[in-house]
C-alpha cells in the first residue's frame, strides 16, 4: 500500500494506492480486480449548508463526500500521477490553490 497524503490550507487529505497482491475495498463500479495498481480516495466539494465542517486556511466551510470511485492502472507511476492529481483536485474544489498544496506518497508499515 502507498499512502498519497495532500496538505494544504491547514487540513490533509489521505488516499490509497493499493498494489498488485493487495485486495482493495470493492464498490460499485470498482475497477477490475485484476489491475495491478488501485487508487481509492475520498472526493468532496464545498456546500452552503448541511455536510460536515472543514476549517481551510483558519475558516471554518462546509463539504460534501462523495463515494470513492476507486481506479485502476497498469503502472505503478500512473497510478501515482493520478493519485496526485485527484488530491490537487479535491483541495481547489475547496478554494486551495493545486500548486500550495504539498502532496507525499510513503509507502504504508505492514501490518
Amino acid at each position: 500500500m502507498i499512502l498519497v497524503r495532500g496538505s494544504g490550507g491547514g487540513t490533509d487529505l489521505t488516499g490509497t494506492v493499493f498494489e498488485r497482491g493487495e485486495e482493495p475495498p470493492t464498490y460499485k463500479g470498482a475497477p477490475d480486480e485484476d489491475a495491478p495498481y488501485v487508487w481509492v480516495c475520498d472526493s468532496f466539494y464545498q456546500v452552503e449548508s448541511g455536510g460536515s465542517a472543514l476549517t481551510v486556511d483558519g475558516e471554518e466551510i462546509r463539504v460534501a463526500f462523495e463515494e470513492p470511485m476507486p481506479r485502476g492502472f497498469d503502472t505503478k507511476s500512473a497510478a501515482l500521477d493520478a493519485a496526485e492529481e485527484h488530491v490537487r483536485t479535491q483541495f481547489a474544489r475547496i478554494g486551495v490553490a493545486p500548486d500550495d498544496v504539498e502532496v507525499e506518497a510513503t509507502k504504508a508499515d505492514a501490518a
